[in-house]
């Protein structure tokens, strides 16, 4: 699948707003070749010229839309751009941190055309919040926390959360919309200490042994693979990561509490 085609074939609301103009810039004139073919505007939008350049926007709000493989990809691609550049460089495990689970996720072909656009975005200066409110506008509670699973992995690929890491981290879940309680209990997953399996199912050490077992429930109903089967089976592996790390914090419980 060429360039053109990959890019143009799955996204949907994210080639508007803020997010469409910081890929139109990283695809530069791949953009415009991909608009002169087309054959005219997406339905329920339209179109100005500029400069030669066409350029689409919605012209009424509409009710949030499912969010598509492609969607969530250049969400991601955005976002981990700024986690990357968070504590002012990027490290190299960083970025191949970003490259594997492309790999992982897309096989060879459209990994390698997500890396290149993501060093194009990278080279962007990101303006955070105006990025993460259309995220917030246009995609499901599921989705979104898979994207806040995605970039704590990111910053924790070279073996150490640093603090501007996290603040940035923590500050893109406020925009998102993610509540506290499953911040932490995202970001427990990528920590190691004596009360993170209470963290990752959302209560506290005096929590009771029913209470364990009622989080339990609820946090494996939250974070089931199947809450994200409309992004692909590409996106369903991370899922299935965190599904697992609720179900090692309960066992973890399980054998500590004797139940």
């Amino acid at each position: 699948m060429s360039f053109a085609k990959w890019i143009g074939a799955s996204i949907g609301w994210s080639f508007g707003g803020p997010i469409g103009a910081i890929i139109g810039l990283a695809l530069g004139s791949v953009v415009d070749s991909m608009a002169d073919g087309n054959g005219g505007p997406l339905l329920g939008e339209r179109q100005t010229t500029r400069g030669g350049r066409r350029t689409t926007y919605r012209t009424q709000p509409r009710q949030r839309p499912q969010t598509q493989s492609g969607d969530f990809e250049v969400s991601l691609l955005v976002l981990a751009s700024v986690v990357i550049k968070a504590d002012g460089k990027q490290d190299q495990r960083e970025l191949d941190f970003v490259r594997q689970q492309f790999l992982n996720m897309y096989g060879a072909a459209r990994a390698n055309h997500a890396f290149k656009l993501f060093k194009n975005i990278s080279k962007q200066n990101v303006s955070v919040r105006p990025v993460c409110l259309q995220i917030r506008q246009m995609m499901d509670h599921p989705s979104r926390l898979q994207l806040m699973h995605f970039l704590f992995g990111i910053a924790r690929a070279d073996g150490t959360v640093t603090s501007d890491e996290e603040k940035q981290i923590y500050t893109i879940a406020g925009y998102l919309g993610i509540s506290s309680r499953d911040y932490e209990s995202i970001k427990a997953m990528f920590y190691n200490s004596s009360d993170n399996a209470y963290k990752v199912l959302e209560i506290d050490k005096s929590a009771t042994d029913d209470e364990v077992k009622k989080a339990y429930r609820k946090m494996a109903k939250k974070y089931h693979p199947d809450k994200v089967i409309h992004l692909g089976k590409e996106h369903q592996k991370g899922a299935e990561e965190k599904f697992r790390q609720v179900q090692a914090a309960y066992e973890q419980l399980q054998k500590e509490r004797g139940f």
